[in-house]
Formats: structure tokens, sequence, C-alpha cells
């Protein structure tokens, strides 16, 4: 299903557009990036990545951030609007997953820094799942998730939107890493799209 430029973007963001003169600008980059699934490109992406940050909010509005990592891939592409990544044992907190139980909605925020740099944006609404229940409709997920360890819980993404985090606001954290990019890495408006487009006007 194909959706408009005016189906992205919340109340806040149109607000401000306006009032700074960039609604265009910004129709552009809902027009040519923000997708209401995962692209061939997104899901690869995934799959490669050891880390992921979150952003979750209880009920009344209070945000809480916070950070996951595993081997690569530890996220699971499902399918093309459905993620799933675990929950291990850690200190009794459970902060974001609480929020989620009183606020479904998620945002995660994949991030390379390391050799395309270049992130990814997938928002949606969260649920959670234990093992069991979570395998019973997806019998393909891996059994040794991590080394010696075994979630407690599985959180299951429905994906509403998702795009680019451009590469010019993501530092090169790795002594030597390349400040150019390859030659046969996609240009950033390519990137997670899989075809070329119009440069897009980036937010970061």
């Amino acid at each position: 299903m194909s959706l408009s430029p005016q189906s992205f973007g919340s109340t806040g963001e149109r607000r401000l557009q306006k009032h700074l003169g960039s609604s265009d600008r910004a129709n552009r980059f809902y027009d040519q990036q923000v997708r209401a699934c995962l692209t061939t490109e997104m899901r690869e992406f995934i799959g490669r990545q050891s880390m992921v940050f979150l952003a979750t909010a209880d009920s009344h509005g209070e945000c809480d951030a916070s950070f996951r990592a595993g081997p690569p891939g530890f996220v699971h592409v499902l399918d093309e609007r459905t993620l799933a990544y675990p929950e291990f044992r850690g200190n009794g907190v459970l902060a974001s997953a609480g929020n989620m139980t009183e606020n479904p909605h998620l945002g995660m925020l994949f991030v390379d820094f390391t050799h395309d740099h270049v992130g990814l944006h997938v928002n949606g609404t969260a649920h959670l799942y234990s093992d069991v229940e979570l395998r019973s409709s997806h019998p393909g997920l891996p059994t040794d998730v991590a080394p010696g360890r075994g979630p407690e819980m599985w959180v299951h993404l429905t994906v509403e939107e998702a795009y680019i985090h451009c590469s010019k606001y993501i530092p090169h954290l790795v002594p030597g890493a390349r400040v150019a990019p390859a030659a046969d890495r996609p240009r950033d408006a390519d990137y997670f799209t899989g075809s070329p487009a119009a440069p897009a006007a980036w937010r970061p």
C-alpha cells in the first residue's frame, strides 16, 4: 500500500515545519525516504547490526532511552512489518519493558558507526511475549540467541514507519575508519530505498 507524505509526521512536526518554512523539504523526505514497512535493504541492514538504541515512554509521557546489544542480527526480522528482539536478565528494573506495558509505542535507532556510517529509525507498536508464546507463532526463531543466555521475554514490534538517519550526523568512532564511503556504497538518498531518488532533506 502506498501512503502519501501526509500520512507521516506528527502534529508537532507539521507545526514547526510550517513555522520554519521547511514543509516542502519535509514532504520530499516523507515521500522519498519514509516507509510504512521495511524495504529489502532495511531488513538486510538490521540483520547485520549488533546494537540498537530504544526510546520508550510511560502512560504519562515520561521518557526513557536505553540500549540493547547482541550478536549481529539479534534483532530478528520476522517479515517486512515485524521485528522481535530478546530481553535478557538484567538488573530487574525493566524500565523499557515496563514502559511498553503502559504505552506500547517504541522507537528503535540502529546505527552503523564502523562501516557505512548510516542509521535506520524504526517506529511501531510493541508487545511483550514469553519465549514459549512467541515461538508458538514463530518456530523459526533461533534457540541459541546469545551464548549462555536465554531470553526472559521477547519484544515484538509491529512496524509503522522506517526511515534513514543520514551519514553526515554519524561520528567515525573506530580509529582509521574511512572518512568517505566506499565507491560501491549507495548514496544516502538511495541507501534504504533500493532505487535512485532526488536529493532529500534529511532530519537528524
